[in-house]
């Protein structure tokens, strides 16, 4: 019995014991999201920035589903992306250093396990958080679409994002297709192609046309969830994706 206190003090030790070691070895991973700033500024160049940019021969069917005609479906007109745009977004840039007092904060978007930023002439890779959130998304969705049917490893390349008055300028002069009211000033707006993706092997791959149809999936089902506005162009071939908040689904 003498000995019963100093048993009882040799297990309260072991419980706090494992009671510590219980609560170390808990790992919290939380998915992106808008307010994950830094997550989403993350730079992952290093090990994602030395894709395949020429497309491989094709060497495997992919079935995708058709959701109709690209232009009719995606056909969300500039004013609908540029009202969205301007709920939500920032104020258009006045020069280079502007965006260090913007409205809203804006996040750097860089090549990564979901995309690939190709070099921008025209714009800057920053959007703010809810549309950067959105990118990761879309390329999510593509990428593990694209591993449950074939296991090829492809990614989106995004094309154009944050614009200033000057870059239009600019852009006006080598396109005509560009406007003045453009709604990637607002930083709520991304270019995607449709017609290149990048390739990180060559052991299974596919065609342009049949990548095309599954990113047209992925757009679709985020866009009918309320997420995005989307316009399918066709002389500049790309995706022109405008993020939506709040996303109220568009069936209800």
């Amino acid at each position: 019995m003498r000995q019963l206190p100093y048993i009882l003090f040799i297990l309260l030790i072991a419980a706090f014991a494992s009671c510590g070691d219980s609560n170390d070895n808990v790992v919290k991973i939380k998915p992106i999201n808008p307010e994950d700033i830094d997550q989403l500024e993350s730079d992952s160049v290093s090990a994602f920035d030395n894709p395949i940019l020429e497309m491989p021969d094709p060497n495997t069917p992919l079935k995708t589903k058709r959701v109709g005609r690209l232009d009719e479906i995606f056909n969300d007109s500039n004013f609908v992306h540029y009202a969205e745009a301007e709920r939500i977004g920032i104020e258009p840039l006045t020069d280079t250093r502007s965006h260090l007092a913007t409205r809203r904060p804006l996040v750097k978007i860089t090549s990564c396990q979901d995309f690939y930023v190709e070099p921008l002439t025209y714009s800057r890779p920053y959007m703010i958080p809810q549309g950067a959130a959105m990118v990761h998304e879309i390329g999510r969705r593509f990428n593990d679409s694209l591993a449950a049917r074939s296991g090829a490893r492809y990614r989106l390349k995004v094309t154009s994002v944050l614009r200033t008055p000057e870059s239009v300028r600019r852009l006006r002069r080598a396109n005509r297709n560009a406007i003045d009211s453009s709604v990637h000033q607002l930083g709520t707006t991304v270019d995607i192609s449709y017609a290149r993706f990048v390739a990180d092997d060559t052991k299974i791959t596919h065609s342009a046309e049949e990548l095309k149809g599954l990113l047209a999936e992925v757009l679709y089902a985020m866009r009918q969830e309320g997420k995005c506005w989307v316009k399918c162009e066709i002389k500049q071939p790309c995706f022109h994706i405008t993020v939506r908040h709040p996303q109220v689904p568009l069936d209800k």
